[in-house]
């Protein structure tokens, strides 16, 4: 496996906590019961898999190696870090009204189907984004062995960020909300 495709592994994974996140949700629209608990898993799903791991890997280990590489269109990470910044802004909306709609505000279920459907859309986009644009440049400028080293790097990143087997334990969760939301 090479960096890029691990990253793109990741997407995927992303994607389908997005999905559930639209299930539960959907659950909200019709005043249906949520389980806090599993929307709980959902937000610590993004949260630490999505962001602090696999933003952490793009943000500390291959943006500055596409940059000291002189990869041409290195702006384009920019407006890539950009939107992470963006995402963060848009899930911390999300955790703030699943937060209060969890302490009995009755408008916060609204606050909650917006913020959800807002970060979701955003990085639907975003994670098109870097499937069919930087990847790409990734993969035609940073040799097989870069790419390697790489994903040594993002190894290390993991189990600083989530612990020695904490990957395999977030996919576990999504496997066990995918069962339950998905079918």
């Amino acid at each position: 496996m090479t960096a890029t495709e691990q990253l793109r592994h990741e997407h995927e994974a992303i994607t389908l906590i997005l999905a559930i996140l639209d299930k539960l949700c959907q659950r909200l629209v019709f005043k249906e019961e949520v389980n806090p608990e599993h929307f709980g898993q959902v937000l610590e799903f993004i949260q630490v898999f999505g962001d602090q791991c696999h933003h952490g890997k793009e943000e500390e280990f291959l943006f500055p190696v596409l940059e000291a590489a002189g990869i041409p269109h290195a702006d384009r990470m920019l407006d890539v870090m950009h939107e992470h910044e963006r995402s963060r802004i848009l899930l911390r909306q999300l955790v703030a009204a699943w937060q209060k709609h969890r302490a009995g505000d009755p408008a916060a279920a609204g606050a909650v189907i917006r913020s959800a459907r807002d970060y979701t859309v955003f990085m639907t986009a975003h994670i098109s984004k870097e499937n069919n644009v930087l990847f790409p440049m990734v993969e035609a400028h940073l040799s097989a062995d870069r790419q390697q080293r790489l994903l040594e790097d993002f190894e290390r990143l993991e189990i600083e960020q989530i612990g020695a087997g904490g990957h395999e334990r977030f996919h576990k969760t999504l496997d066990f909300l995918k069962q339950t939301y998905l079918g």
